[in-house]
C-alpha cells in the first residue's frame, strides 16, 4: 500500500520503519530534519509537511502528540486529507480525548475517508519491534482497508466496536494505570533510597515480588541508568492524565489516585524536567527531599 506515517517520533518512527519491512511504500512524515534524514536513510521517503504526501496515498497513520496536531496534520491549511485517495483509511494512534475521536471521525467522513479510532500501547520498544497492540473502534471498512497496515506494526489488534470514541475510551484507562503506575514506581524507589537500600538491589527483589508491575520493570532499569533521554515524556503524562482528569470530570466522577499523579508530573514539569523521560517523575521527590539518584552510566 502506499501508507503515509504521519509522525516520526519515538513511537512513529519505529512503526514506519515495520511498515518498511513488510513491503509498503511510506513517506514519513516530520517537521524535524533529524527525523526525516533518519527515514530516508532507511530507505523511506521523508517530507515536512502532511501536505506533501504522494497523491493517491491509500492509508495514513498518524501518532502525533494530540487532537489539536491530528486535526492539523489531516484538515488544516497543509493537510493530508486532499492528497489522501477517495476511501482512504486514517488510522488515528494519538492519545486523545473520545469525543475528540468521534469529531476526527466526523470530519473524516466528510472529506470520504475512512477513519479508525486507533490509539497504540507499547511504547518505542513496541513500536520498534512491531509489537504494539491497538485499540481500535470503526466500520468493518475501516478494519478491512487498515488490516495490511496494522498486521505490520502491531502483534494484537482488539477490535472494540464500531463507533469511534471506543477505541479512545479504552486507552484513556490504560493511560490511568500506566501513569499511576509510574507515579507509585518512582515514589517506591524514592522511599527505598531515602530508607538506605541499595537501588539497583531494590528493583531486583521487587521484580521478583508482588508488588512488581510492568511500569516497575521497564522504567526503574531508566533511574538505575541515570538516562532520563525521553522514551515517552513526563509532558505525555501530564497530557494524558489531564485527558482523563477532565472525561471523569464531565462525568461527575472521582479520581483521587490519577489526580495526585498528574500534580506529580505536573510539578516535575513546572520545573523544567516535561521534556524528560517519565521515570523521572522520581526528581519530584529529589527536589523535595533531597535524594540522591544513581549517576548516569558510563
Amino acid at each position: 500500500m502506499k501508507v503515509a506515517a504521519i509522525g516520526l517520533g519515538s513511537m512513529g518512527m519505529g512503526a514506519a520503519l515495520n511498515l518498511l519491512k513488510a513491503g509498503h511504500e511510506v513517506t514519513g512524515v516530520d517537521p524535524r530534519a533529524e527525523a526525516r534524514e533518519a527515514f530516508a536513510a532507511a530507505g523511506g521517503r521523508a517530507v515536512a509537511r502532511a501536505g506533501e504526501i504522494p497523491e493517491g496515498t491509500e492509508a495514513a497513520l498518524v501518532l502525533v502528540v494530540n487532537a489539536q496536531q491530528t486535526e492539523a496534520a489531516l484538515f488544516g491549511p497543509d493537510g493530508a486529507a486532499p492528497r489522501l485517495a477517495p476511501g482512504a483509511v486514517v488510522i488515528g494512534s494519538a492519545t486523545v480525548a473520545p469525543e475528540a475521536a468521534r469529531a476526527l471521525a466526523a470530519e473524516a467522513e466528510a472529506a470520504g475517508l475512512l477513519w479508525l479510532d486507533a490509539p497504540v500501547s507499547g511504547g518505542a520498544k513496541g513500536a520498534a519491534e512491531g509489537t504494539m497492540v491497538v485499540m481500535a473502534s470503526g466500520s468493518e471498512a475501516a478494519f478491512a482497508r487498515a488490516e495490511p497496515v496494522l498486521a505490520a506494526i502491531a502483534r494484537k489488534t482488539w477490535r472494540l466496536g464500531d463507533a469511534p470514541g471506543i477505541g479512545s475510551t479504552m486507552k484513556m484507562v490504560n493511560q490511568l494505570l500506566a501513569g499511576v503506575h509510574i507515579a507509585a514506581a518512582a515514589e517506591a524507589m524514592a522511599l527505598g533510597i531515602r530508607a538506605g537500600a541499595d537501588p539497583r538491589m531494590l528493583y531486583e527483589v521487587i521484580t521478583t515480588a508482588a508488588g512488581n508491575s510492568w511500569m516497575f520493570g521497564d522504567r526503574v532499569p531508566h533511574i538505575l541508568e541515570g538516562d532520563d533521554t525521553p522514551r515517552s515524556a513526563i509532558d505525555i503524562f501530564v497530557k494524558d492524565l489531564g485527558i482523563v482528569l477532565d472525561a471523569a470530570r464531565g462525568m461527575t466522577f472521582p479520581l483521587p489516585l490519577t489526580a495526585a499523579a498528574h500534580q506529580l508530573f505536573l510539578g516535575v514539569s513546572a520545573a523544567g524536567y516535561g521534556g524528560r523521560d517519565d521515570a523521572f517523575v522520581i526528581r519530584f521527590w529529589q527536589m523535595l527531599a533531597g535524594i540522591g539518584l544513581p549517576p548516569k552510566r558510563g
